[in-house]
């Protein structure tokens, strides 16, 4: 039979079948290969354009080494345990039966055997290798530590031995137990696959040379063992499982001397390992592993449960006492909390006349404006246009004005790329247009207009005001919370403007352009980089548009956190950076904490839990990531500069042990304090998240007594936010304030506290209330002695101080307030509660909380309207702080709040200098009930057309309302607004904020 005549011309050879594949497949790699690597150069251009390109460097290639090393252990183990077993193979095998078996087995792996016996260890030498590469930090911390001078209790070492040195051999350790487990596998299959180990009738039939191979294995995870057991006696003093941190009674007695026993006995039984290998006899090693065992389970974990079911439990306050002495102590010293200033503090509850005198300059200074509910406003007035923004919750810093320093709500007008219209969404617009935020608009905290506007001292566009204008401050925002994800910026010199610069200030002004000048991203000019940025981005647009030209740069990773975590990975970025007009630039600060969950005797607090509250709850401010930690130290503070996105590192606590380590990895990264300028100083306050990690602790660990400890009858819990429907904690409040001990007020962070909440249930009254001093002065590069400084008011639980739920419930339940707040509630408008802050003053605790009303309707903002104050069982309740200070304390508090200037906002019965009533007002009173019955009878009639399903007369109701509660407020304006001499024009108030705010100082 002849074959078919090729179709393949003569002369010419014949094609590779299946060369399709290969080819594919190295075209794959290839662009797999060049997208790593695009991502890669990309991360090397923003490192070396933000100058930590060292960090970059130092980072990666500690990775690679310790990659490099992880796998040439495991691919070396591997390897030759294969090797060895496979060349250790017997000739033949006496059964023919098993014979045949391990014939087909071999036959089927021999055409793939090569590939096999280096596949294998390089596959497990990749996993090892990646594994080993993430633990990089232990490495890195273990090469460069820095000694605490501070020693454990138990074994007298150093706590960077626990810090820095234990971590590194813990890993060590098990990474060497796991390549001896996988290559002693490994061995043992090889062995089995070629007849030098088999399961026979009479049992297990070895080779010499597999026993030999399996007693070094042996050996060698006995030894490692051994050595684990000899580490497990310090890592004792890190436990966490128990009632307190830290090797305890039965830990010492038991635990400790029993892994010591375990230790050696893992020693001697890897000795008996090697001696079997030598004389072929493995009696002795069996029994010793069957003893070893035994061992472990009796002493490792009998005796210690005996001792602790029979000894330590009948008897835990007395043995255990010196340890939760250990306890209490090392958990202070790492979270900060041993040097707490506490003082007793025995409040009143009586509200006398005159009380706040002393406290003058706090009740000044006590803020009306709640950063959380204000942003509508300054969107409102200050936006401007859609393609702007403000943060759903502002930040509160503070400011010099005209020699008084003043408490000040500020925030950053963002760009809002989503704000544009929809036929406005190209690349073009949202990449090379609309680049950029505009200005800082900030108001005085305890200040507000006269209809409850906030007072600004800094707003408008152009930027004006008493932070300065365009000409001492640069008041474009590149670099912010709500930034896009990428801008191309930049242009030659003479190149015409893209960029959308302000819109006009006013009308006939026109809009302006503008051109980046700064210094703020990689290059993109370049092809080569194009595609590389095109390829990052995903974006042809890149590639192609006019809009990148020769000297564009690329603006990305704009959050501030992102690039100090990126620049500083040894670091915990605090949740809330907040922005700054430092020395002619918008800086955003960012605290940064390091951390560690190895300090012997601390307890553990995870930071996601102890930093969660209403904030982060209403994702006002960024959780904290999962981790669990027992040492922390606010050690860098970081600014990252809104116009051009530069990085600056500064050790705030140089004395930190772990940031000194870090400082010889990353030599060039962190500056010290010392060059900090007096403005950026004046500006630096006590971070967020530090504050509730130690106010968590301290709701325990202000008990430094061990039996008081033990028996934990004075344990604390923060409470709730009694302003939100949720369970969730009440944030800390920044403040100015002047505490017991103070000469003069400082700007602090303040939280409080109640009894211990146990099942949902506790009495919420004040127990503590806990202020961070957040002055860090003015001068360049001196920190002042008081920065920092904890100062806890203790108080007897026997003074029945109410704490913030029950003042929030007499706020809610007084007939007066309830009834005012309802009228207005039923009406087109809501009714806000603000922050409930509490004060020590008056020689008690008084809480302030500001009300706000809002009405219907897409452009409504919040307006302050009402000032709530407690002080005992009594509130008081007025359209200002000062008026409510007032009724509080019998007519006259003795100080003047800040808003006690208000134009038109007087004391409810105001009087002629003669005591004559002012004209006007007897009508002024007639109005104002007269419109309070109408509104009461809109309020009635409307519920009882709503009672038959009259939805008409419901509706027709709803409208009288609105306009009976709109006389009742001008008739209230018109009893606190003083009438005009005669001949003077009564002004009125602008309903649009000032173009040019007012510098002065309130107070």
């Amino acid at each position: 039979m002849s074959r078919p005549a090729s179709t393949v011309p003569p002369g010419r050879p014949q094609t590779r079948r299946g060369a399709l594949t290969p080819t594919l497949i190295i075209v794959a790699l290839i662009v797999v290969g060049f997208i790593f690597f695009a991502n890669v150069w990309t991360d090397v251009l923003w490192y070396q354009q933000l100058g930590y390109f060292g960090v970059f460097m130092t980072e990666n290639l500690a990775r690679i080494v310790i990659f490099l090393a992880g796998f040439a252990v495991m691919f070396t183990a591997v390897f030759f345990a294969i090797r060895i077993a496979y060349h250790a193979r017997p000739v033949y095998a006496p059964d023919s039966e098993i014979r045949d078996n391990l014939n087909r087995y071999q036959a089927q792996l021999e055409p793939i055997r090569r590939v096999v016996m280096v596949g294998l260890p390089v596959l497990f030498g990749l996993f090892a290798g990646s594994a080993a590469a993430s633990q990089w930090q232990k490495v890195l911390l273990f090469l460069n530590q820095e000694p605490f001078g501070q020693n454990d209790p138990q074994f007298g070492l150093d706590i960077s031995f626990y810090l820095m040195t234990l971590p590194f051999l813990g890993f060590v350790t098990g990474f060497l137990i796991s390549v001896t487990v996988i290559a002693g596998l490994a061995g043992i299959l090889t062995h089995y696959l070629y007849g030098s180990i088999r399961i026979m009738e009479r049992g297990i039939f070895t080779s010499r040379a597999a026993q030999i191979h399996l007693a070094v294995t042996g050996a060698a995870f006995l030894v490692l063992m051994g050595i684990n057991f000899w580490l497990d006696r310090y890592s004792t003093v890190q436990n966490n499982g128990g009632r307190w941190a830290g090797a305890l009674y039965t830990d010492v007695n038991a635990v400790i001397p029993t892994k010591a026993i375990l230790a050696v006995a893992a020693a001697i039984v890897a000795v008996l390992f090697i001696v079997a290998a030598v004389i072929g006899k493995w009696r002795l090693p069996v029994i010793g592993t069957a003893m070893l065992i035994i061992t472990a389970i009796l002493a490792g974990g009998v005796y210690p449960w005996v001792i602790q079911q029979f000894q330590v439990r009948p008897s835990e306050q007395t043995l255990e006492n010196e340890y939760i002495k250990r306890n209490i102590a090392m958990t202070r010293a790492a979270y900060g909390l041993d040097k707490v200033q506490e003082k007793r503090y025995n409040a009143t509850t009586n509200a006398t006349t005159g009380a706040l005198a002393p406290d003058a300059q706090t009740t000044a200074n006590i803020r009306l404006l709640d950063p959380n509910l204000i942003s509508d406003a300054f969107s409102q007035l200050e936006q401007y246009r859609p393609y702007y923004q403000f943060p759903s919750a502002l930040n509160v810093d503070r400011y010099e004005i005209d020699g008084k320093i003043q408490d000040t709500v500020i925030a950053v007008r963002e760009l809002n790329p989503d704000g544009l219209a929809t036929n406005q969404q190209s690349w073009l617009n949202r990449h090379v247009v609309y680049t950029h935020g505009y200005g800082v608009v900030a108001a005085k905290g305890n200040k507000f207009t006269v209809d409850g506007k906030p007072d600004f001292l800094q707003a408008g566009i152009p930027s004006t005001g008493a932070l300065g204008n365009d000409s001492t401050y640069q008041p474009r925002v590149y670099f912010g919370q709500d930034s896009p994800d990428y801008s191309i910026v930049g242009a030659p010199d003479g190149a015409p403007h893209r960029e959308q610069d302000r819109p006009a200030a006013k009308e006939g002004d026109g809009e302006t352009q503008y051109t980046f000048t700064g210094n703020g991203g990689p290059n993109v000019g370049s092809f080569f980089n194009k595609i590389l940025y095109a390829i990052k981005f995903q974006s042809s647009d890149l590639l192609l548009s006019d809009g990148v030209n020769a000297e564009s740069q690329i603006l990305y990773d704009r959050n501030p956190r992102d690039r100090v975590e990126k620049v500083a990975p040894y670091l915990t970025v605090d949740g809330n950076p907040y922005p700054a007009v430092v020395d002619g630039r918008v800086k955003w600060i960012v605290d940064g904490y390091t951390t560690s969950p190895y300090f012997p005797y601390s307890q553990q607090e995870q930071l996601s839990a102890a930093t969660a509250d209403s904030q982060t709850a209403a994702n006002r401010t960024v959780a904290l990531p999962n981790s669990s930690v027992n040492y922390i130290r606010n050690s860098v503070k970081a600014t990252v500069d809104a116009y051009d996105g530069s990085v600056t590192l500064y050790a705030w606590d140089d004395q930190d042990p772990v940031l000194k380590a870090w400082q010889k990895i990353f030599p060039t990264s962190v500056k010290p304090y010392s060059e900090m300028s007096g403005a950026l100083m004046s500006h630096v306050r006590y971070p967020e998240d530090l504050f509730k990690v130690q106010r968590e602790l301290l709701g325990r660990y202000h008990v430094t007594n061990p039996d008081s400890f033990y028996t934990n009858i004075d344990a604390w819990s923060v409470p709730n936010d009694p302003t939100v429907k949720d369970e969730v904690k009440q944030p800390p409040y920044y403040m100015s304030l002047k505490m017991p001990d103070q000469d003069k007020p400082a700007f602090q962070l303040t939280s409080s506290f109640i009894p211990q909440v146990v099942n949902g249930n506790a009495r919420n009254v004040l127990y503590g209330f806990l202020a961070a001093d957040s002055d860090a002065g003015n001068q360049k590069g001196v920190k002042a002695d008081s920065y920092g400084q904890l100062r806890l008011l203790q108080i007897p639980p026997e003074t029945q101080v109410p704490g913030p739920g029950q003042a929030q419930n007499k706020f809610n339940s007084d007939p007066t307030v309830s009834q005012a707040l309802n009228l207005l509630r039923q009406g087109a408008s809501a009714v806000l509660n603000g922050n409930l802050l509490t004060l020590p003053v008056g020689g008690g605790m008084a809480y302030v909380q500001p009300v706000y009303l809002r009405s219907t309707g897409e452009t409504s903002y919040p307006t302050l309207q009402r000032v709530l104050v407690a002080f005992g069982d009594k509130i008081g309740f007025a359209p200002t702080l000062d008026e409510a200070l007032n009724q509080l304390f019998g007519g006259n508090s003795g100080a003047a709040a800040g808003d006690s200037a208000n134009k038109g906002q007087t004391p409810a019965t105001p009087t002629t200098p003669g005591g004559a009533t002012p004209p006007g007002t007897t009508d002024a009173k007639a109005e104002l009930k007269a419109a309070l019955d109408e509104a009461n009878a809109a309020i009635k009639a409307g519920q009882d057309a709503l009672a038959k399903g009259d939805f008409a007369t419901y509706g027709d109701q709803q409208k009288k309302l609105a306009a009976a509660l709109q006389k009742a407020l001008e008739a209230e304006a018109k009893l606190e607004t003083p009438a005009a001499p005669a001949g003077t024009a009564t002004p009125t108030p602008s309903a649009t904020p000032s173009a040019t705010p007012s510098a002065t100082a309130g107070g």
